[in-house]
């Protein structure tokens, strides 16, 4: 089964870096290579906002305003493991980060839409002041 696995949350001072990572299981490279993958946050009581989303095919990156400048998203070669490198962390950064990947390369219109076809579940990124 296709399967998505963060890792790297936890508790980091504000204007401090992070980095996650998601692997991508059940899927051949090759397949896995083509999908488009994103990183959407959630906070309690608030509804899940896309964050970054790339395509591997096509070299399509789009960030959220609100982190533009601040993280990059990447992947391996093989495409199968997301990265997002968190920079200058601040309060409102705190959430729940959660992967996510679909069978085709990023809507250029909407690439933050609910969607994804497949879920990871989810680390938890604090930033503290």
């Amino acid at each position: 089964q296709v399967r998505l696995s963060e890792s790297g949350g936890g508790s980091v001072q504000a204007g401090e870096s992070l980095t996650l990572s998601c692997e991508l299981s059940g899927v051949s490279a090759n397949i896995g290579s083509s999908y488009c993958m994103a990183w959407f946050r959630q906070v309690a009581g608030k509804e899940r906002e896309g964050v970054a989303a790339i395509s591997s095919d096509d070299g399509f990156i789009s960030y959220a305003d609100s982190v533009k400048g601040r993280f990059t998203i990447s992947r391996d070669n093989n495409g199968n493991t997301l990265f997002l490198q968190m920079d200058s962390l601040k309060d409102e950064d705190s959430a729940v980060y959660y992967c996510a990947a679909e069978r085709t390369h990023c809507s250029r219109r909407d690439p933050f839409h609910l969607g994804f076809d497949f879920w990871g579940q989810g680390t938890q990124v604090t930033v503290l002041s």
